[in-house]
């Protein structure tokens, strides 16, 4: 006979666990045990999240981050999951999500000012500044991920990004206190920002665009997804640029087909045939199988150019690229 032994800490741990879950349904909110990532990620992989909650509002997530706070659990806050990796072992943690927040809303502040909060995606946003006669964010149309996520990186295409646009940003620290931030204080750069690596989470932001035609917006929108379809492969799962612009005037794309990686695959992983700065999970791919293989790239192109790639991704549990 097997006995499975279970430590007084273990126990204490899963007790907290439950407490935590027992709140957040209390509060309404939409809590999940061993919730798998890869349901929530657009690579399409990733383990279990040992708790995943659906905030429903601001007031629920103050009290949830109180909870966490005080027995100091290990907690993340999740956009739409389009620039992550979930290790295959999962998250032994709590995942948030605001995307099904009732606190989820856009207006008109002004003739030409947004207001919109970070769990709506990027794609409302842009057809909604449209509608209004808004130019600005046809940059970001067809990034896939939310506007939280898109201020946190930076997110950018054709030469603009959310620097551009962003006029302000209210967060939440740990605390639970709620907090406005400048664009001017929000040290935004290449793919990085004042949020980059904090503990705060993101709640709603302002963009600052500019009066123009409907039609005129709509057709750069119209074009920047021409480009999109004919140069990324959005037929496969993926997570979008895998490494950051090189420094000295380099180009991701060409150091990686100049090891002639197009098209490597490793497990179910594969570099794009498209665009070798593209990974897709061609079906059956694991977390493993995509760290594998930006490793590879990464030591390939180091060998072949010199060049040390930096990962433009982020990770998840024990996983390391």
């Amino acid at each position: 006979m097997v006995h499975n032994f279970i430590s007084k800490e273990e126990n204490r741990i899963n007790i907290i666990y439950n407490e935590l879950k027992n709140l957040a349904s209390s509060l309404g909110c939409i809590a999940l045990e061993n919730e798998p990532m890869k349901f929530h990620t657009s690579f399409k992989v990733g383990g279990n999240a040992r708790l995943f909650i659906y905030i429903k509002n601001y007031k629920c997530l103050d009290l949830i981050l109180e909870f966490i706070k005080k027995h100091e659990l290990p907690y993340f806050v999740l956009g739409k999951g389009t620039n992550l990796l979930v290790a295959d072992s999962g998250y032994d943690g709590v995942v948030l999500s605001l995307l099904k927040s009732e606190n989820n809303k856009l207006d008109l502040v002004s003739k030409d000012t947004i207001s919109c909060t970070a769990g709506l995606s990027l794609a409302k946003v842009c057809v909604f500044a449209m509608k209004n006669n808004l130019s600005g964010l046809e940059f970001a149309w067809g990034i896939p991920g939310s506007c939280g996520g898109a201020l946190y990186m930076n997110a950018g295409a054709y030469g603009q990004d959310i620097s551009n646009v962003v006029l302000e940003a209210d967060h939440i620290d740990a605390a639970g206190n709620i907090h406005t931030l400048q664009a001017k204080d929000m040290q935004l750069s290449y793919r990085k920002s004042y949020y980059s690596d904090k503990n705060l989470i993101i709640l709603s932001m302002k963009f600052k665009l500019t009066p123009s035609s409907e039609k005129e917006i709509k057709y750069k929108m119209f074009e920047n997804m021409k480009k999109r379809k004919l140069k990324q492969p959005l037929e496969f799962p993926n997570a979008g640029s895998i490494f950051k612009r090189p420094i000295g005037g380099y180009y991701t794309g060409a150091l990686i087909e100049a090891c002639n990686l197009k098209g490597f695959s490793i497990g179910g992983a594969m570099v794009s045939p498209k665009h070798a700065g593209f990974i897709v999970n061609t079906g059956d791919a694991t977390a493993s199988d995509i760290a594998n293989l930006i490793k590879h790239i990464k030591e390939s192109v180091r060998n072949n150019s010199g060049v040390e790639l930096e990962c433009e991704i982020k990770t998840l549990g024990d996983i390391k690229i």
